[in-house]
């Protein structure tokens, strides 16, 4: 059954996901099983209100876990699910635990209100007070942070400073009421997630960092590509450098330390056979971003990775590829196909590429030149073709994939990489 799990991605997944929900409320069933006080009565939206809390309070640390870019999650489902996840279940987290004052108020006014009086009420009303204002904070910055003018590294600060006030307050609040927490082993339990939760966050802040620092990189070289795109080529310096599936990427520290906030995700765009030279596919499109082509070789980098599912090492076995790429998007995917070369791969691919017009075709030769390493057939779709263009043109839609696409389409797997847009009308 092990061997069976370790080979079949959906079980992985689905493991996951089942010991995220147990994680999720066995805090709480233990606190249910064994009540403190099986005579004294409590109305039921009394008992169902404090379940919210403790439940919201027991997400709110699994978000710790998250975000810590742990390899055996991501590689189960992508970082992009994860921090999609992420968002919307901090989201119910906050709704479980504000609707737990709520309830007490609508149940219970006069006792609730005078709580609820900051500097009159006793430290385990104050504690829950402040708990909850750190986790308003932390979801209006992180909703609005745009709006609100925050920098991306002061939020990330801020972020996770609310996070462990959010949860530090609220176990202090459940601590400090002690009705459910009043066996010794019981807050022991519940102290024991909010450590795991800090010692979380103290891995992604400094440990990894620590380690980082340990293996860094300098720039070899900037190369300037078509469509306004730039590979960041890196050397390791006094390590083997790092291995990593072809279509994965990469967070990069680039002229700073890896303990600053401030890193950028950048796909491979080189073979995973040869990682004592790593280059990264960067489009000049933000402030960052921009900036990339300047950077002078002998600059030092650091990397977080790799990460991503998007890779074609986890179809072993199939019998070929579809690729299909917007813009930019073909990055990861001429990591693949560098990989597959040179690896000798023979099975069939297509590459279904579409760009805006023929001079904004990035890795235009080099794709060229892979077929004749490869069995592939490279098909290019140009949005503004030139007068002379007798190949396709416009968008890449169902008539257009219907003439591409292998008769017995479930014989390949296929990759699809583009603009948010583009990739749902593809898929």
């Amino acid at each position: 059954m092990r061997s069976l799990l370790m080979r079949n991605p959906v079980a992985i997944g689905a493991s996951w996901i089942g010991l995220y929900l147990l994680l999720t409320v066995l805090p709480l069933l233990i606190l249910l099983l064994y009540p403190p006080t099986p005579n004294d009565a409590r109305s039921f939206w009394t008992e169902f209100s404090v379940a919210l809390g403790f439940l919201g309070l027991a997400m709110m640390a699994l978000q710790f876990a998250l975000t810590a870019r742990i390899n055996q999650i991501e590689a189960s489902y992508g970082i992009d699910l994860i921090l999609q996840f992420h968002r919307y279940i901090s989201l119910a987290a906050f709704v479980f635990i504000i609707l737990h004052p709520l309830i007490l108020l609508v149940i219970r006014t006069d006792e609730t209100l005078q709580l609820l009086s900051f500097f009159q009420a006793p430290w385990r009303a104050r504690f829950a007070v402040l708990g909850t204002l750190a986790l308003i904070i932390l979801v209006v910055t992180s909703i609005w942070r745009k709006q609100l003018n925050i920098q991306y590294e002061n939020w990330r600060i801020l972020h996770s400073i609310m996070a462990v006030l959010a949860i530090g307050f609220g176990l202090a609040h459940a601590l400090g009421v002690s009705y459910y927490l009043s066996l010794f082993w019981k807050g022991v339990l519940w102290s024991g997630i909010a450590v795991f939760a800090l010692w979380l966050l103290v891995y992604v802040r400094l440990v990894k960092p620590y380690f980082m620092q340990k293996k860094p990189y300098l720039v070899e070289t900037v190369v300037p590509q078509r469509g306004d795109v730039w590979n960041l080529v890196l050397r390791p310096r006094g390590h083997e450098g790092l291995r990593f599936q072809p279509g994965q990427f990469a967070w990069i520290a680039l002229e700073i330390s890896p303990f600053r906030m401030r890193e950028h995700p950048f796909s491979f765009a080189s073979s995973a056979e040869t990682p004592d030279r790593i280059e990264f596919g960067i489009k000049a499109l933000g402030d960052f971003t921009k900036t990339i082509k300047d950077v002078k070789p002998g600059t030092k980098a650091f990397l977080d990775g790799p990460y991503g599912v998007f890779t074609s090492d986890r179809y072993e076995n199939t019998a070929g590829f579809v690729f299909i790429a917007g813009g930019i998007g073909i990055t990861p995917i001429y990591s693949i196909l560098l990989t597959l070369a040179d690896r000798d791969d023979e099975r069939p691919m297509t590459l279904i590429y579409s760009s805006k017009t023929w001079e904004d075709i990035t890795y235009r030769e080099e794709i060229n030149a892979l077929k004749n390493r490869l069995d592939l057939t490279v098909i290019h779709v140009l949005r503004e073709p030139p007068d002379n263009w007798s190949g396709e043109s416009g968008y890449v839609d169902k008539e257009l994939l219907s003439r591409y696409i292998p008769k017995r389409p479930a014989t390949r797997n296929y990759f699809i990489c583009a603009a948010p847009k583009m990739m749902d009308r593809v898929e």
